[in-house]
């Protein structure tokens, strides 16, 4: 699915707009750590769940008893959720400059192989809001389990004005 063009991007808050997207409530900790941390001109955020009022949406294992497409569902979930804590944090979405890194780990069963085709659901999301010129560097990777049982977990950087 092509995402990016060359024509600038609004600001992140406008786009969201024009893309017809409502960031959901931003979640809460599950334990003894905050969601954000501010560095400088960084925004660190948490692991991101695909969580609804402290809820998963979606559970289980990739290729074992979901897909792709589910987990792609799965992680643009999360990067959602990721937008609605910088939101929170910032107090205004648009203070976001860029998506500098952008982290995806998966539970997977053991033969699962498409790991950069489920964190596109993530990253395609984030072209869309800065612009595919600007960029962002991706780690992917699969373990045996994560956290209350979620599919998957997102972890961004981002710079912020």
């Amino acid at each position: 699915m092509p995402v990016g063009n060359s024509s600038p991007v609004a600001k992140p808050g406008s786009r969201l707009r024009e893309l017809g997207l409502v960031l959901p409530e931003a979640p809460t900790p599950l334990g003894a750590y905050v969601e954000a941390s501010e560095a400088g001109s960084l925004l660190f955020l948490s692991g991101v769940l695909p969580v609804v009022n402290r809820k998963l949406t979606i559970t289980g294992r990739l290729g074992e008893n979901l897909s792709v497409e589910q987990g792609r569902e799965a992680v643009r979930i999360a990067a959602m959720n990721a937008l609605a804590v910088a939101q929170q944090h910032l107090g205004d979405l648009d203070r976001v400059k860029k998506l500098v890194k952008l982290s995806v780990v998966l539970a997977t069963a053991e033969q699962f192989v498409e790991h950069a085709a489920v964190a596109d659901g993530a990253s395609h999301l984030f072209v869309q809001l800065f612009g595919a010129e600007k960029g962002h560097v991706r780690m992917v990777y699969g373990v045996q389990s994560l956290p209350i049982g979620t599919p998957v977990a997102v972890e961004v950087i981002f710079e912020i004005k």
